[in-house]
């Protein structure tokens, strides 16, 4: 939070809502699906393309950010398995910005201590980006700040049918087949964040209530926040906005919280008994 601060200056906006924020109370792992980007050229008469380069500003201010706040993981819906769909040069145009983000960006990754990760189907990817991709993740292995997760050719179920089949394939190397029993805690770590604890909190842009495909098994308990902002014009505000409201959520895991809790629910339950018994 310190760091977040030293970057502001007093009295405007960002400042005050940084201020307002509970540090101790930060989400651990942030993901963010970044929508909107075609829309946005839309209304300004441009190609989609055009979008996508003006996305390319907000990631690199979400991660800035989260890196001075000190959140652990930022997990970026950068390209799914449904997005090869899209016009042939729409696609291209997606892998030269990404190539063009690896290059711009490694520096400062690496001056801010930021380690790189890529989740997905990554190899169906073009052989230079893959090469590229590749070498971005290794330059920044051993840095121990914020871990980034570019999710690129990803689908959450693919994700789980790969986990499957890898669960799968153990079993069968080492003899188990026959005796093999799956289990959330066994599918969790054959995950392709399975280093990452789940997020606490996912972020739509664009206003769409859909989570389109994203991170299905991990965000299970994760606070859902949706603006209708779209991703070229998500800033640093909007994710501080999206901060204070995470921390307003109680987070119950399908339980309960708060004071009186089991003496209220005691009473509850004698209520109900008193009720069900012959008059």
């Amino acid at each position: 939070m310190k760091a977040l601060l030293e970057a502001l200056q007093p009295g405007e906006k960002d400042w005050d809502l940084a201020q307002a924020i509970d540090p101790a109370r930060l989400p651990a792992h942030i993901a963010i699906i970044m929508d909107g980007n075609g829309r946005w050229a839309g209304r300004r008469f441009l190609p989609r393309v055009a979008g996508h380069k003006a996305g390319i500003g907000p990631v690199r201010t979400a991660v800035e950010t989260c890196a001075r706040l000190g959140v652990k993981v930022l997990t970026l819906y950068a390209f799914s398995v449904e997005n090869w769909k899209r016009p042939r040069a729409e696609v291209e145009t997606l892998w030269r910005l990404l190539r063009y983000y690896l290059k711009q960006e490694l520096p400062e990754l690496q001056k801010n201590d930021i380690r790189l990760q890529a989740i997905g189907r990554l190899d169906a990817l073009p052989a230079q980006v893959r090469r590229e991709l590749d070498a971005a993740v290794d330059a920044t292995s051993a840095n121990r700040g914020l871990l980034v997760n570019l999710a690129i050719n990803y689908g959450g179920r693919a994700e789980i049918v790969d986990a499957v089949n890898s669960i799968l394939e153990m079993a069968r190397l080492d003899g188990s087949i026959q005796t093999l029993k799956i289990d959330e805690d066994l599918i969790a770590t054959c995950l392709y964040t399975a280093s990452c604890p789940d997020p606490d909190l996912l972020i739509r842009t664009s206003g769409e209530m859909r989570i389109s495909n994203f991170l299905l098994w991990q965000i299970a308990y994760s606070e859902l926040y949706v603006t209708d902002t779209l991703w070229p014009d998500f800033t640093r505000t909007d994710l501080l906005q999206a901060l204070l409201e995470y921390q307003k959520r109680d987070r119950r895991y399908g339980g309960l919280s708060g004071a009186g809790v089991d003496t209220e629910a005691k009473s509850a339950e004698e209520s109900l008994l008193a009720s069900l018994r012959p008059s």
